[in-house]
């Protein structure tokens, strides 16, 4: 499972959501590349860039592999998002973790806060319910 988890993530899996889609779904997981997250909820668009800011890629008791990106200017949020998988050799545990910060950017965000912080917490579960999908045997 850990290296379908790697796999996972190089390939974006936690965006194989039905209202999100990432643009470009190619992009390297590498420090620097670029993406979008193009998402759509309640009849409104929004298109938040991202770039690749450091990759996570440690070996131990307890293996982890990932990366964040942070904000650009014309994303909604100011901020940053870290997608991570970790397997524990000891239990043999693999897990995927979301860690997010961020604050209002922009006014429709500052004025929507209470709706974009549901619409993270609704990202968070919907792409660790896509993490499942994708490593599912």
């Amino acid at each position: 499972m850990w290296y379908r988890s790697i796999d996972a993530l190089r390939k974006w899996e936690m965006f194989n959501i039905p209202w999100v889609r990432l643009c470009w779904p190619t992009a390297p997981i590498a420090e620097g590349s670029n993406v979008a997250v193009l998402a759509h909820r309640i009849g409104l668009f929004w298109l938040n860039a991202c770039r690749i800011v450091y990759l996570i890629d440690e070996d131990g008791p307890t293996k982890r592999f990932g990366f964040a990106y942070g904000t650009l200017t014309e994303h909604a949020e100011s901020g940053e998002e870290r997608f991570l998988v970790e397997w524990n050799r000891e239990t043999d545990a693999v897990s995927y973790d979301l860690l997010a910060f961020s604050r209002p950017n922009q006014f429709l965000s500052r004025v929507g806060y209470p709706l974009a912080r549901r619409l993270q917490k609704e990202f968070a579960a919907d792409s660790k319910a896509a993490m499942i999908r994708a490593v599912a045997v």
